[in-house]
């Protein structure tokens, strides 16, 4: 990978992941906002995020195949010329049913545009270069965490709300959309003709032992994790008294625990083995939610925060690399049905921890997820164990 086109290619790739990143977490600190002017609950509220990730997850199923039947280039500008049209759609939209579908709709488009970036390394990157690749890809994902975070935390204070946040989103898919079109006219064109049906490169990663293991544990992430994070900026803003915005530029230390992990991960990998990263990362994170639920003061939340993502992407970065070696032939199919178990996790686990804030509190979700992640991080390490 030594080209310079191939290093443009992963740029503007990383750019899409900002962005695609973005999205996932600009309505994290909104769900307030949403709250007051729909006047509805804050579990309902939640419903903005569930869509999306549902829909995210679910059209993974799609995306995947059809990168490996037609080339995944030209799925990933496709699905962010939909992820461009999709959220200025929905900074459009006059009621809260119709804000759910337009961001369900968006997700749906969203859900080209990572998971694919990520095969097309795995096609294009030799194993022995791939993790390092794939870190500095995941400054892109990490990236967009923190700015979708800090944007709605912006936005949500401002006169313009979540229309505003939904507009400059809209603004930057649209800008990498173009940028890629010289990338995707010299990508050669994929053999649909030799390429496996869509089901069949489904069935074959599903039929591989070892990529059933990856799947179920990277749906444990999506459920005790991803769905504890959507509302750790209405934590902080109703224990605390914080304004939105500095409740959502707190949440945004998780984008940076794990970007200092990409800062290290070489180091670790030699050092502790993904055995031993699994391991540790599921502790940490379980660390960090006990944390922010014994924090006495919100500035003790900023390091239960920072140990949250850093040991979060040292379970998930294993994960991911695992994912794209699970079936090299369907390696588009392979990161989708990842992505799929991550963000259906995410959906079932965000259903469940509306539920639980609406008639427990916080407190339950802080729990289950310090649990819920340092088991599985202890599984996923046996596992590798005897695999070896």
């Amino acid at each position: 990978m030594n080209d310079a086109p191939t290093h443009r290619t992963l740029l503007l790739l990383t750019f899409a992941a900002f962005f695609g990143a973005a999205a996932l977490r600009v309505c994290d600190p909104l769900l307030p906002r949403f709250a007051s002017e729909f006047a509805v609950s804050a579990g309902t509220a939640g419903q903005v995020v569930i869509g999306f990730a549902i829909a995210y997850g679910v059209l993974q199923l799609v995306f995947g195949p059809l990168g490996d039947r037609y080339g995944k280039l030209r799925l990933v500008r496709l699905a962010l010329f939909g992820c461009g049209i999709g959220s200025g759609a929905a900074a459009l939209s006059g009621h809260f049913d119709a804000l759910v579908v337009l961001r369900a709709a968006w997700g749906m488009c969203a859900a080209g545009v990572i998971p694919l970036s990520m095969a097309w390394i795995g096609d294009t990157v030799p194993y022995e270069q791939r993790q390092a690749t794939l870190a500095r890809f995941l400054t892109g994902t990490l990236s967009g965490m923190v700015a979708g975070t800090l944007l709605g935390g912006l936005f949500a204070d401002s006169a313009l709300g979540w229309r505003g946040a939904f507009g400059v989103l809209a603004a930057g898919y649209l800008a990498v959309a173009f940028a890629l079109g010289a990338a995707v006219r010299a990508e050669p064109p994929a053999d649909a003709a030799r390429a496996m049906h869509p089901l069949a490169s489904l069935a074959e990663v599903l039929r591989t032992p070892w990529a059933r293991v990856v799947l179920l544990a990277v749906a444990a992430e999506g459920v005790f994790m991803l769905s504890a994070l959507a509302f750790i900026p209405s934590y902080l803003h109703a224990r605390f008294g914080l304004s939105l915005a500095l409740a959502a530029a707190l949440a945004a230390c998780y984008a940076l625990g794990g970007l200092a992990y990409t800062a290290v991960a070489r180091r670790l990998v030699a050092r502790w083995g993904e055995q031993g990263m699994v391991w540790r990362g599921g502790w940490l994170v379980g660390a960090g939610f006990l944390g922010l639920w014994l924090a006495p003061h919100w500035a003790l939340s900023v390091p239960a925060i920072l140990l949250i993502g850093f040991g979060a992407y040292l379970f998930h970065a294993t994960l991911q690399t695992h994912a794209t070696q699970m079936a090299p032939r369907a390696r588009g199919s392979a990161v989708a049905l990842f992505a799929c178990c991550l963000f259906g996790g995410q959906a079932a686990g965000t259903s469940g921890a509306a539920a639980l804030v609406d008639h427990a509190g916080f407190v339950p979700l802080l729990l289950c997820a310090a649990v819920g992640l340092a088991a599985a991080g202890s599984a996923f390490a046996s596992a590798l164990a005897r695999r070896r």
